[in-house]
């Protein structure tokens, strides 16, 4: 590993050029952070921290994203505290409301600026997990000296962001660790685990956003599960995740326009002017579900006489 002088003069060397900052995500993260930040590697800095009130007022804002992300970091925790990691849920502005790390390692993460209230922004501190995926909005890996400042080059990063149930950056969830025999493998399982972790609590903040409605997985050649639409009893669309904007292509605007589901996901249809008929027959299917099979209960339930109901099921082909 380099010393604190050498990385600061590697930094200033590479990010100077022009090629370098165009090829490399963190050659351009570093350039950011000295042409719009003003930051040095060398200076010895501390995260920004928020006040006791501005921390208790970013957790209110985030409320409903601590509470679908708890079981998660929880659980995640389970599989990384032991191995001397420290796992961390940031606001969009990077600033930490939760934070996990066992007894043992818990000063030492302290010293190193990974508690609550800390923030982790490329302003605050230069190219670093957090920081760099709020700032590009993906997920990203910052090993050791690729970090900006000198300061932090000990740490290894493994970050996700999180969206919300518009598809907007939420938060970011981090694993952090200082442990000197981790490799970039190590780093690349952990950053697989984080963005599991991201995808599940995107879920669950889309879910809560949207309780009560029916949940519609987008097929994806990918096998993701991450794109998800929200509909409406009429088949209309209430919201989709990013995953499901991106396949769809759906914005707000079109989504506020009432888009039937059936239509973006380009199912089998019948011929124009069928849908009153299909709508009619998926509604006596239901009922006669309902009454397993008895026409004479499920006619007494629509409010129609029987022998009504029998003409409608022969016209509909349901006998």
């Amino acid at each position: 590993m380099l010393n604190e002088t050498a990385h600061a003069d590697r930094v200033y060397s590479i990010a100077r050029q022009n090629s370098a900052a165009a090829s490399s995500p963190i050659v351009a993260s570093w350039r950011r952070c000295m042409t719009m930040h003003n930051l040095a590697p060398e200076e010895p800095r501390d995260p920004l921290r928020l006040s006791g009130n501005e921390l208790e007022e970013a957790r209110r804002r985030s409320t409903a994203l601590v509470c679908e992300a708890q079981d998660e970091l929880d659980r995640l925790f389970l599989t990384v505290g032991k191995a001397g990691c420290c796992l961390v849920l940031s606001d969009e502005a990077g600033a930490i409301l939760e934070q996990r790390s066992s007894a043992g390692d818990e000063r030492d993460f302290h010293r190193l600026g990974l508690g609550q209230g800390a923030v982790w922004s490329e302003a605050s501190v230069g190219t670093n997990g957090i920081g760099t995926a709020l700032a590009d909005e993906r997920s990203v890996m910052i090993y050791r000296d690729q970090h900006f400042l000198s300061s932090n080059v000990r740490l290894s990063c493994a970050t996700a962001p999180v969206r919300d149930h518009r598809g907007q950056i939420a938060a970011a969830i981090d694993i952090s660790t200082c442990r000197d025999d981790v490799s970039e493998m190590t780093l690349s399982i952990l950053a697989q685990a984080v963005r599991d972790a991201a995808t599940r609590i995107e879920a669950n903040l889309f879910r809560r956003a949207f309780a009560g409605s029916r949940f519609v997985l987008v097929p994806m050649a990918t096998g993701s599960s991450a794109a998800i639409l929200a509909v409406d009893r009429d088949d209309l669309i209430l919201g989709a995740t990013r995953a499901a904007r991106l396949a769809l292509k759906l914005d707000d605007a079109r989504i506020a326009q009432g888009v039937p589901a059936s239509d973006v996901l380009a199912e089998t249809r019948g011929e124009t002017g069928d849908d009153l008929l299909e709508a009619e027959r998926a509604a006596l299917r239901r009922v006669l579900s309902r009454t397993n099979g008895n026409v004479s209960q499920a006619a007494v339930l629509l409010g129609i006489s029987r022998a009504t109901l029998h003409r409608k099921l022969k016209r509909l082909s349901l006998h």
